[in-house]
């Protein structure tokens, strides 16, 4: 016979609150069996689903994202046009993670050139900084048209 687990042995060994684990299970993400006392049983299938879902969210996914799209030990008997539309699905929120990146890295640099112009403010310093808001501008004016040019004029050396 298959171990169980309780709520709180799942909570402890996986780190989970126990909140979190019952309203997996009351949106369906996670339904584990239910004793005649109505208590939850989670085998050890349920626990890779959580494992999961941990690795999901921590790869940015929504709870939605997670429940719309992975069936994790429910594919036995999955159809080949699914796997193909979760892989486009992966490749789509991978291209979105790659952007936030190169997002994050210029911030990172903007803020990497601030400070060394703060802790040594010369002329030189001071144009990198204002070339580095200049791409930084026009980024965010290719995202936004709205934005006018003279925003980034007005504050140049």
């Amino acid at each position: 016979m298959e171990k169980l687990y309780s709520i709180q042995e799942v909570s402890r060994i996986l780190g989970v609150p126990k909140d979190t684990l019952r309203y997996y299970d009351r949106i369906g993400i996670v339904s584990p069996s239910r004793e005649g006392n109505r208590y939850r049983r989670y085998s050890k299938k349920d626990l890779i689903d959580l494992m999961n879902i941990q690795i999901m969210q921590y790869a940015d996914f929504s709870l939605a994202e997670i429940k719309g799209k992975f069936g994790f030990h429910r594919m036995e008997n999955v159809d080949p046009a699914y796997c193909q539309e979760v892989a486009a699905f992966l490749d789509a929120k991978n291209a979105e993670t790659r952007k936030k990146i190169a997002h994050l890295e210029k911030v990172s640099q903007l803020l990497d050139v601030a400070a060394e112009t703060l802790r040594d403010f010369n002329h030189e310093s001071d144009q990198k900084l204002a070339e580095i808001v200049r791409e930084i501008y026009q980024c965010i004016r290719k995202k936004e048209p709205g934005i006018s040019e003279e925003g980034c004029h007005g504050h140049q050396g």
